[in-house]
């Protein structure tokens, strides 16, 4: 080649070009979509998550006030503690969310009531009571007899299956679960939870909690739903 000659252009074919132009379309689409949400939906919904300081310091005190009467109820219940002839009992959690104290929300976790409206079945014992007290205003509670016992499971009852729950409409799940403990059909679960009998803690585990509905007419008292 002599000095100073051009170089020849290299050919593309306009198939490759037409792919290059359409990629780099979408690129710049793409980033233009990102900066859009940036802009308005991004930055809005952090404005959102941000409270307010007077609604931290609401919820702080309500908490430290939710504590002091815990701590007030506990004395109570030391002092004017009665065990109930019924050896069973059905909770439901009716209230609490953010103005909970931490050790409240503990406590509710501990009798398994994670959610508003949901019940379980508890033994009747000095320990259950006591923090029952502690958690009186988030909860209500009675003595069910066979009737209502047979009643939450035939129509609320669930069970638990590897972490999932499962409608008991076969003895078969029973027996599956609880055979081991000569608990096979749902007639058995019923009698062992009404006498609260030696293998409650295991069938209550595999019951878990009862999802319950709202009364319509609202709370009658504090052992007004059972």
């Amino acid at each position: 080649m002599a000095e100073g000659e051009p170089l020849a252009l290299t050919y593309i074919p306009e198939v490759i070009l037409k792919k290059r132009k359409h990629k780099e379309e979408s690129i710049a689409l793409t980033r233009k979509n990102q900066l859009e949400l940036g802009q308005h939906g991004g930055k809005k919904k952090k404005v959102d998550d941000i409270k307010r300081p007077e609604q931290l310091v609401r919820e702080f005190r309500d908490k430290e006030l939710d504590l002091i009467r815990m701590k007030q109820r506990t004395k109570r219940a030391k002092s004017g503690l009665s065990i109930p002839n019924s050896k069973l009992l059905f909770v439901i959690r009716i209230h609490g969310k953010n103005d909970m104290h931490p050790k409240t929300r503990n406590i509710l976790y501990k009798l398994r009531l994670t959610r508003i409206f949901h019940g379980v079945f508890l033994k009747a014992t000095p320990g259950v009571l006591e923090l029952l007290q502690k958690v009186e205003p988030y909860v209500t509670y009675g003595y069910p007899n066979v009737k209502n016992v047979s009643d939450l499971i035939y129509k609320k009852g669930y069970g638990k299956i590897d972490n999932k729950r499962v409608p008991l409409v076969d003895n078969n799940i029973i027996e599956q679960a609880l055979g081991k403990h000569g608990i096979v059909c749902l007639e058995d679960v019923v009698h062992e939870v009404a006498n609260a009998g030696p293998h409650f803690k295991e069938i209550v585990s595999f019951l878990g909690s009862f999802s319950l509905n709202r009364p319509k007419e609202g709370l009658l008292g504090k052992e007004g739903i059972i």
